[in-house]
């Protein structure tokens, strides 16, 4: 095995971190445990050393806080202008973001990296600034401190008391390019404090007293300490990833424990626990299957089971992994995760006893890597009786009476038989040489098919067959040369190599078919959660998968509204399903029935569905076989499986979040839109119909005077109530509360309602209709249809002139299709806004003096497609604008026309009309 061969994961993950930086500028940050450490200061230095060597460096924003020489450092360089925005009746100075990108210098100085930015800006926070600077490939230095990282937030506050607001994620700032740590010793800092250096005599007093004391600041150096060499071990591995470095560089005190079948592994690992807690390190523990264990029987699988999970609760991370040897794995296991120290059990007692060839676990270790630390834990007092006894490798009964094996001894019997047969009567032409190759093939064969103990009786029936049918004296055990002995020896030895090297490729290729299988079976979950949209597909497909693999039966239990927990899944619910243990999962996020320490006399398997912050339901598994269930392989792909599903729930759970929350923030812009336009545009009626009433209340007024204003008030009224009518029409719209009510009506009589209401407001204009009679009556909705030509008409008097002439026509289109337009001769669309004319809260002329919401002909189209036609608009020539009604036709039947209960139950329309 080459332990320097790069995983095709690894190479994936380096492909794609290689495409992630191209173009992407680089980012560099000042990281202190707390202010006044120097990391402004340390910034603008280096930012003076860039320009020295030719870079062209601009100050975004850098905070001085009074500092006389960390202001004195920005001389020198160009300093891009604050850009000023309005808060709360106050002008404050903020990044100008746009002005950075403009300038594209090669390097960007971003000061406090965890700023809020003031709202109202392009992001929330300065870090996102920041982020889309990087994406335009300008490499940007910073500061930080300690306390801002979002994951030591509840640290930081259980140390000072102080809850930070402004905190950075950690993957950004793991993404950094390069972190220069700034550090200062806690008193010399509390000096630099009592010296006003780091802020004005009055703050300092305060600080000093709260959050800079001694302890606070001993505690928060530790943080940036221990945060900095977390980033720098990462650096330094993929490093090593990317060099193909193999030595081990134990720089950091990890340790790496391998665990076997014994009763010694959970003392092993708890020793391992306590080493690890004193060097405070990170801690591996690890079983290596090899071809001995291939076939190990369930007692010792559920060994190793419950000796992971102990791993597991005392923090270290755990894993199973394939190998020919012991060793190899252990040492190509410390080479991925650069592990410098390996413990395992020591047997005293029977330190004599050979592992494996000859050689203990430990010289077979050091063959390997002889830069690996070997810990040796005495395991004498662990060993059982009946392990002490053991003093040699012995078979398992169960294992050598498996039905694969017994096939394997029965093709081992008439295999060499077979070629025994076959070669007796003809040795005169075949040489003995050429009867031991094919003994060699059919022990190939039958090892590789059948595994060791079918292999080593190939091996001896080969033996004694060659001996007995092929050396003189035939059919004799005795040997007329002695050099036969030899040939018999080393024939038995090269046939016990051969089984050895075939009993290990076939387990290797058995395991990588086994990971293969896995990795095809998980793509193919990832691949249909992937396409699910909805929480009852993801359900589904989850259920399918699960009884397919793993469960006879699979149960998902979710929270609804009201947080009752209900069954998501459609299926028979045994009688196992205990409701009591699915709650306590639920409400504890924790693991609970047959193979946790919990609730463990329940026969189903519980597991939360548990993002990092909530609990999204429970999974109720009735696994196929209880004893395989346990087993550590099932068991990580029951982990791998839940992740899967978790994560695609998760996704419907935020895309829903994210909807409401776009709903709610389009309801809440569109609130203020609409306020703010009524407030603006209600007033100016109000106004006049203030003013109208004081001036009729005056006496001396005539009666044509009087007359007069009680005409305008009524016009200033009736736009209020068009404006009112809108709005009301709009939210019933949009609410699914407006219901068709569709009947043969007279067009003819609509427009001529809707011109007799404005005929105040269309003075001298002139109105031409053209509707033949043919085509008068329309199967639509008479109160909708009247709403759509009111506003049309409505917008054509706004926008014209009062000499201007408006148009009403009907007509049917090739396709059959009923056309209504509205043609006025005023000065027509702005070039460009055919489309956007029909937006909300748009009008053709902003500065016009109209009054109006810009609702009316958005509403007017939504009105439109509501019937199920459409509505546009375009300019004609030589001016004015055309609105054109496309709305379904069906032809009036003749018997409907003639009728006169036809013509009663159409009160628009009078019989002169219908004569005409």
């Amino acid at each position: 095995m080459n332990i320097n061969r790069p995983s095709p994961d690894a190479l994936l993950q380096q492909i794609k971190q290689q495409e992630y930086t191209v173009n992407r500028g680089k980012l560099k940050i000042f990281f202190g445990a707390s202010a006044g450490v120097g990391k402004t200061y340390d910034m603008l230095t280096s930012a003076h050393q860039a320009q020295s060597h030719g870079r062209n460096v601009l100050v975004g924003i850098v905070e001085t806080h009074g500092r006389s020489e960390t202001a004195a450092l920005v001389q020198g360089l160009s300093v891009l202008p604050r850009r000023e925005i309005e808060y709360r009746g106050q002008m404050l100075q903020e990044f100008d973001i746009d002005a950075a990108l403009a300038s594209h210098p090669d390097i960007l100085l971003v000061d406090e990296l965890a700023h809020s930015n003031i709202p109202r800006s392009r992001h929330p926070k300065r870090w996102h600034d920041v982020e889309e600077l990087l994406k335009a490939g300008i490499s940007v230095y910073t500061t930080l401190n300690v306390q801002h990282l979002e994951s030591l937030n509840d640290v930081v506050n259980q140390i000072t008391g102080v809850v930070v607001q402004e905190t950075l994620p950690d993957w950004f700032f793991d993404q950094a390019n390069e972190v220069v740590l700034v550090d200062l010793p806690a008193d010399e800092l509390l000096a630099r404090l009592h010296e006003g250096k780091v802020y004005i005599p009055s703050q300092a007093k305060h600080a000093i007293n709260n959050f800079f004391r001694k302890g606070n600041l001993i505690a928060l150096r530790e943080l940036a300490l221990r945060r900095t060499a977390d980033l720098v071990d990462a650096d330094m591995q993929d490093y090593r990833n990317q060099a193909r470095i193999s030595p081990i560089w134990n720089t950091a005190d990890q340790l790496l424990v391998g665990i076997s079948t014994g009763a010694h592994s959970e003392r092993l690992i708890r020793h391992a626990a306590r080493l690890a807690s004193s060097l405070h390190s990170q801690w591996y523990v690890v079983h290596v299957d090899t071809p001995r264990g291939l076939n190990r029987s369930v007692n010792n699988k559920q060994k190793v089971l419950e000796a992971l999970r102990l791993a597991d609760d005392l923090g270290a991370k755990t894993e199973v992994i394939s190998a020919i040897t012991v060793a190899e794995g252990l040492t190509s296991y410390a080479h991925q995760f650069n592990i410098g120290r390996i413990i395992i059990g020591q047997n005293h007692a029977n330190r004599s006893r050979p592992y494996h060839w000859g050689q203990s676990l430990v010289k077979r270790i050091s063959q390997q890597d002889v830069n690996l630390d070997l810990i040796l834990v005495n395991q004498t007092k662990q060993l059982s009786k009946t392990t002490n006894e053991r003093q040699f490798p012995s078979w398992n009964v169960a294992e050598l009476s498996s039905v694969d094996n017994r096939n394997g001894y029965l093709m081992a019997v008439l295999g060499c038989g077979l070629v025994t047969v076959t070669l007796v009567a003809l040795t005169r032409w075949f040489d003995l040489a050429n009867v031991v190759m094919l003994y060699l093939l059919v022990i190939v064969f039958i090892s590789v098919r059948f595994g060791r103990a079918p292999g080593i009786l190939a091996a001896f029936l080969s033996v004694l067959s060659f001996d007995l049918f092929f050396v003189e004296p035939k059919l004799s055990f005795n040997v007329s040369d002695v050099q036969y002995l030899v040939t018999f020896a080393v024939m038995l030895i090269v046939s016990l190599i051969i089984n050895n090297l075939a009993v290990g490729l076939r387990f290797q290729a058995q395991a990588a078919r086994k990971r293969e299988q896995q990795a095809i079976s998980m793509s193919y979950l990832a691949q249909s959660l992937s396409a699910a949209r909805k929480n009852d597909d993801i359900i589904s497909q989850a259920a399918a998968w699960l009884t397919q693999h793993i469960a006879s039966t699979a149960i998902v239990v979710m929270p609804d509204s009201n947080n009752k927990l209900i069954v998501m899944t459609d299926c028979t619910i045994p009688a196992e399903f205990n409701w009591v243990v699915t709650r306590w999962v639920f409400d504890h996020n924790e693991s609970a029935g047959l193979g946790t320490n919990t609730l463990t006399a329940n026969t189903m398997h519980y597991r939360a569905l548990a993002t990092s912050n909530q609990v999204l339901g429970v999974l109720a598994l009735m696994p196929t076989d209880s004893e395989s269930f346990n087993q550590p392989e099932q068991q990580r792909t029951l982990d791998m499986a839940i992740a899967q599903i978790t994560l695609a729930l998760e996704r419907v759970y935020y895309a829903k979040v994210a909807q409401t929350a776009l709903i709610k923030v389009e309801s809440e812009r569109l609130r203020g839109t609409l306020l703010s336009a009524l407030s603006h545009d209600i007033r100016t009626p109000i106004t006049v119909l203030s003013g109208l009433a004081s001036s009729l209340a005056i006496q001396s007024l005539t009666a044509s005077e009087q007359k007069q204003l009680a005409v305008d008030i009524e016009q200033q009224a009736n736009v209020i109530q068009r404006l009112v009518i809108n709005i009301l029409d709009y939210v019933s719209l949009q609410s699914g509360g407006m219901k068709l009510n569709k009947q043969w009506v007279s067009l003819e009589e609509i427009v001529g309602s809707n011109i007799r209401q404005l005929e105040h407001s269309l003075k001298e204009r002139q109105i031409e209709i053209d509707i033949p009679h043919n085509i008068d009556f329309i199967y639509t909705d008479e109160l909708i249809l009247s709403r759509i030509l009111n506003n049309l008409i409505t917008n054509a008097i706004n926008y014209t002139l009062d000499n201007a002439c408006i148009c009403i026509k009907a007509m049917l289109d090739n396709n059959r299709q009923y056309l209504i337009t509205v043609t006025d001769t005023g000065e027509g669309l702005p070039v460009g806004m055919e489309t956007q004319i029909f937006e909300r809260f748009t009008r053709g002329n902003s500065e016009g003096t109209t009054t109006g919401l810009g609702l009316g002909l958005a509403l007017s189209r939504d009105l439109v497609e509501h019937l199920g036609g459409t509505l546009s608009a375009n300019n004609i020539q030589p001016h004015g604008a055309q609105f054109i009604i496309t709305l379904p036709w069906q032809p009036l039947p003749e018997q409907d026309l003639l009728s006169n209960d036809f013509i009663a139950s159409s009160p628009n329309i009078d019989s002169a009309n219908l004569a005409r």
